[in-house]
């Protein structure tokens, strides 16, 4: 049976960081997939300055990530990119109409309305802590969880990592790579979720091509700042090891009880 599965994201390129291979396997399957995104991402880093020209650029990224993905319709919602400023908090000098500052009730209410038109038997949104702990990340997780319940959305799952083997693994590659300046290991301890609280682990390995294209649309986001840009690094893994690294994508659906193991993100579907 074809069903359909919302995709909600902060800004351009989270999508082909936490979701992208799940997109291309839902959409090979046959069911519609839908991508939205809460701000074009113009406060980005990248060698073009922030504003309007750096919304519009990453705007034709996301579009050319969401045909290669199989996405049916991208969705933006209009609101300002908060940025963010040092230690990952907002910045004081944050746009008018910046997402973090929006009303929650207001902003669920539009993407409400796209659950609705839609017919969502499913939507993505992020953990609590945002992930990374972005201000926009966390508003997503907001406005998402509120969102499904006005649209009645039978599915919620929360995009995230397991943090486990992350940490064990940038521990490792911290001891022979020095990582770019953005990059703070600390920041990944209370980062994304603790295996005990994942739900679903999707294999995506077939879809590992479809998911570099994806990252690799984002061509702004490798560029800027002092060193190489993370986007950059996970582009430059060789083929075999970029499919084993991002080969899965993890997922937390809080209505299930503690220790089920899901692969597929319909599994459990209710009713």
């Amino acid at each position: 049976m074809s069903r359909t599965a919302v995709f909600f994201h902060a800004h351009p390129d989270d999508e082909a960081l936490l979701t992208a291979g799940t997109m291309a396997m839902l959409a090979a399957e046959g069911h519609r997939v839908v991508l939205v995104v809460a701000t074009a991402g113009e406060r980005g880093l990248a060698d073009l300055p922030h504003g309007d020209r750096l919304g519009e650029t990453r705007m034709n990224e996301l579009y050319r990530s969401a045909a290669g993905l199989g996405a049916s319709r991208v969705v933006h919602l209009g609101y300002a990119d908060s940025g963010l400023a040092a230690g990952g908090a907002a910045p004081d000098d944050r746009p008018p109409n910046a997402f973090i500052d929006a009303d929650v009730e207001q902003a669920a209410r539009r993407l409400a309305d796209v659950l609705d038109e839609e017919r969502a038997d499913l939507v993505t949104i992020y953990d609590p802590a945002g992930g990374y702990g972005h201000p926009d990340h966390v508003q997503v997780h907001r406005v998402g969880r509120r969102a499904a319940e006005l649209a009645g959305t039978p599915i919620v799952l929360e995009a995230t990592v397991n943090r486990d083997p992350l940490l064990r693994a940038l521990r490792l590659a911290g001891r022979f790579y020095r990582f770019p300046p953005d990059f703070d290991l600390r920041a990944f301890e209370k980062a994304y979720s603790p295996g005990s609280a994942i739900t679903h682990r999707v294999n995506v390995r077939r879809y590992a091509k479809a998911k570099r294209a994806s990252m690799a649309a984002h061509a702004s986001q490798t560029t800027g700042g002092d060193g190489d840009r993370t986007l950059a690094l996970m582009l430059r893994l060789p083929r075999p090891l970029y499919r084993l690294v991002f080969g899965t994508e993890w997922y937390v659906r809080r209505d299930l009880p503690p220790g089920t193991r899901l692969r597929h993100p319909f599994d459990a579907f209710p009713g």
